[in-house]
C-alpha cells in the first residue's frame, strides 16, 4: 500500500512537471511583408518569406536542427544575390540585423539601419558580398534585403505546426538540391517559393488566384489561400501574428495588395480606367469586392524579438497611455518640443555609430555638452550616465511612435510598460534638465 502511494505521488509530480515545462514546438509560417519604397508607390505587392521555428542555418545555404534557445530561420527567394535561388538567415538578424533580441535598437534612422546591416554583412555574408561594395553590382545588389526587414516594413505571420520528421525530410531535400538562381517575376517569384515550401508540409494549402491575380502567385494570395485552407481543415490550428515596423524616422510601409485589388485601391489607376474603360473598371471592382478583401492583421497577436506573442494594445489602452505620456512631457522641460520625433531626428542624423563590447549598437551623439555615447538598445540605453538627457529624448520619440494612431498596431501593454519604466529611470535633477534643454532640442 505504501509503495503504491509513493508511486502515485511520483506519477503525479511527473505529470505536473510535464504540464509546467514548455514543450518544444516546431512550426512553419508564411511571412507576409508590406511594401515600401518603389514597390509601395507602384505595385504594392510586397514580399513574402518562410519562417521555420525548429530549423536553423548551418550557413546561408545549408540547414540544420536548432539548438535549445535558438528561434529558427527565415528562407526566401531573391533576385540579385550571388546567383543563389534562396538564402537562409536566422530570424532575429533577418528582422533586425543584430545577433540577439536585446540588441534591437529602440529607435532607428536610415543611417543606423545601414550601419547594422553592413556590420552583419561583413561578419556573415562577406563570402558572397565582399568588400568593397561595388556601386552597381547586379549580382549582389539586393543583399540588404537579407537582414533588417522590420526596419522597412510591418510583417504578418501565418503559422502552422510541423513534425520533427517532416522538418528532417525538408532539410534533407533542400540541403541536397541545387541552389541556383531561378527567379522569374511571373513564374518563379518569392511567393512561388513560399508556395513550394508550404505545400511540402501541407499539400494543396497554397494556390494561385486565376481571377484576382491573373494566375500570378502573389504574397497576399499565398497568405490568403493558407487562411482559407485552414478554414476547410478545422483540426488545424492557425496562429496569426504581426511584427511591427521598428519605431524611427525610416518611412513607414504601406498596405499590401494583390494585382486587381492594387488597381482598385489606387486612385491613380482606377479613376483613369473608369473614365476610359468603365466596364473594365467595373470588373476590377467586382473582383475586389468578391475576392480581394483580406485583412492580414485580423486576430493577430504581436510577435516580439524574444519569440513571444503579446496581445496588442486596444484603442482605449493606447489613448490612456498617450494621455500619460503627454502628462510626463508637460512636466519635463527637456520634453517640451511638440514633436519630439523631429527634435530627435537632427541629433541622430548627425551621429556616428559603433558597437559596444557586447555587440550592441551605440549612437555617438554631438550636443552642446560635447560628444556622448548613447546606448541605442534596451540593454544599454541606461549605460552612459552623461547621456541620460539624450536617452530620455530617444525614449519619448519611441513612445510617441508606438502610441501613434493609424491603420497598423504598433505595441503591446507589456512593451509599453517596459518603455515607460526605462523613461522613468532616465529622470535627472531639474537643474541638470534646465541646463541642457537647449542641447536636446537643437
Amino acid at each position: 500500500m505504501g509503495a503504491t502511494f509513493k508511486l502515485s505521488v511520483c506519477l503525479f509530480l511527473l505529470a505536473l512537471v510535464a504540464i509546467a515545462a514548455p514543450s518544444a514546438r516546431a512550426d512553419v509560417a508564411i511571412l507576409l511583408e508590406e511594401p515600401y519604397s518603389v514597390d509601395g508607390a507602384i505595385a504594392g505587392t510586397g514580399h513574402t518569406a518562410v519562417y521555420l521555428s525548429n530549423i536553423c542555418a548551418a550557413s546561408s545555404t545549408q540547414l540544420r536542427r536548432c539548438n535549445p534557445g535558438e528561434l529558427g530561420v527565415v528562407l526566401s527567394r531573391y533576385h540579385h544575390i550571388a546567383n543563389y535561388d534562396w538564402l537562409a538567415v536566422p530570424v532575429i538578424p533577418y528582422l533586425y540585423a543584430v545577433e540577439k533580441p536585446e540588441d534591437v535598437p529602440l529607435f532607428a534612422d536610415p543611417k543606423l539601419v545601414w550601419f547594422l546591416r553592413n556590420q552583419y554583412r561583413t561578419r556573415h555574408f562577406s563570402d558572397f558580398v565582399p568588400d568593397p561594395l561595388p556601386a552597381k553590382d547586379k549580382q549582389s545588389a539586393d543583399w540588404y534585403q537579407l537582414v533588417g526587414s522590420a526596419y522597412d516594413r510591418t510583417l504578418y505571420g501565418f503559422e502552422l505546426p510541423t513534425s520533427p520528421e517532416d522538418d528532417d525530410r525538408f532539410m534533407a531535400k533542400f540541403n541536397a538540391a541545387q541552389n541556383a538562381k531561378s527567379y522569374r517575376l511571373v513564374t518563379t517569384n518569392c511567393a512561388d517559393f513560399v508556395h513550394d515550401v508550404l505545400t511540402f508540409y501541407y499539400p494543396n494549402s497554397v494556390w494561385r488566384s486565376k481571377i484576382g491575380d491573373l494566375g500570378v502567385m502573389t504574397p497576399k494570395q499565398a497568405a490568403k489561400s493558407l487562411v482559407q485552407f485552414t478554414k476547410r481543415e478545422p483540426q488545424l490550428q492557425l496562429t496569426r501574428f504581426f511584427i511591427p515596423q521598428v519605431p524611427g524616422t525610416v518611412k513607414r510601409s504601406r498596405p499590401i495588395h494583390g494585382l486587381f485589388d492594387g488597381v482598385f485601391s489606387a486612385k491613380k489607376y482606377i479613376v483613369p480606367l473608369a473614365i476610359v474603360q468603365p466596364f473594365v473598371a467595373g470588373g476590377v471592382a467586382t473582383v475586389y469586392f468578391f475576392g480581394g478583401r483580406f485583412d492580414p492583421a485580423k486576430d493577430a497577436s504581436m510577435w516580439t524579438p524574444e519569440g513571444l506573442l503579446d496581445r496588442p494594445l486596444t484603442k482605449d489602452e493606447r489613448k490612456a497611455w498617450e494621455h500619460e505620456l503627454q502628462a510626463i512631457a508637460k512636466t519635463d522641460p527637456l520634453l517640451k518640443p511638440a514633436d519630439t520625433k523631429s527634435a530627435w531626428k537632427p541629433l541622430q542624423s548627425a551621429s556616428e555609430f559603433h558597437l559596444d563590447s557586447q555587440g550592441r549598437p551605440v549612437v555617438q551623439v554631438s550636443s552642446g555638452d560635447g560628444v556622448v555615447n548613447l546606448g541605442a538598445s534596451r540593454a544599454n540605453i541606461l549605460g552612459c550616465a552623461n547621456a541620460q538627457n539624450e536617452a530620455r529624448l530617444l525614449l519619448l520619440a519611441r513612445l510617441k511612435e508606438e502610441l501613434r494612431g493609424g491603420r497598423t498596431k504598433k505595441s503591446s501593454d507589456r512593451l509599453i510598460r517596459a518603455d515607460f519604466d526605462l523613461l522613468q529611470q532616465t529622470r535627472v535633477p531639474p537643474a541638470s534638465l534646465s541646463a541642457s534643454t537647449g542641447s536636446g532640442a537643437n
